[in-house]
């Protein structure tokens, strides 16, 4: 049964960044994993990371909305691990599968197209990188956790996972990765983004004329970032 309640901003973290611990039992955990392993079908690219979309599917070029993609209903394995404090169910689900060394750039999802991120994590922790300039965290995310993404952590950090078969914890353990998925749930933005953040946000790009096929670029240029 998923958890209903239980977010909490800790000490240390991004503004607006939401952690759950638990969210499902280890004994969920192993159902679906068994699921994922088993009964899914994944694109075949042996060794790098794989992504299967349900509802609206996600644009990796845009972090948008594909348009040329219907939309897919959710499975029956998905439906009681919806996070239930939102009015809403999200309109876009990503099921993500990480073998080790697999990671994913530093970017944020597009600001027009979609309001706030959950992710739920899966088979091994790792650690994932927030980066506002020169401002750096880096966050445990443990197996069965949920993390809610809003406001300053959602909209003016990045937030990317490093390709490398180990992690360095803050007490110099090296811990080794292991299979990792995680899913991620993004609810449609109603209305347009009003953050200003013409380094990270899509709507204020527009606004200044940056042709659309070079705000990823700009979102990814560290010194813009910067």
């Amino acid at each position: 049964m998923a958890g209903k309640s239980g977010f909490e901003e800790r000490l240390g973290l991004p503004r607006g960044l939401f952690l759950q611990d638990d969210f499902i039992t280890s004994e969920r955990e192993e159902q679906l994993v068994q699921i994922f392993l088993n009964e899914l079908e994944w694109p075949q690219k042996a060794g790098s990371r794989q992504s299967l979309h349900y509802g609206y599917t996600f644009d990796y070029k845009t972090f948008g909305v594909d348009p040329d993609i219907p939309y897919k209903e959710f499975p029956d394995w998905l439906i009681p691990l919806i996070p239930t404090s939102e009015a809403r169910p999200p309109d876009q689900v990503c099921l993500q599968y990480y073998p080790p060394g697999a990671g994913i750039p530093p970017h944020v999802d597009a600001h027009q197209a979609w309001d706030q991120l959950y992710a739920l994590s899966l088979g091994s922790p790792v650690l994932m990188q927030f980066r506002n300039g020169d401002e750096r965290v880096d966050i445990d995310l443990m197996p069965r956790g949920m993390m809610k993404m809003t406001g300053d952590a959602r909209l003016h950090w990045t937030h990317g996972i490093k390709k490398r078969k180990t992690d360095t914890l803050a007490d110099g353990t090296v811990r080794p990765r292991e299979n990792r998925w995680s899913i991620t749930y993004r609810w449609i933005r109603e209305g347009d983004c009003e953050c200003g953040n013409v380094a990270l946000c899509d709507v204020a790009q527009q606004r200044l004329g940056i042709e659309k096929e070079k705000r990823s670029a700009v979102i990814s240029d560290t010194k813009k970032i910067e």
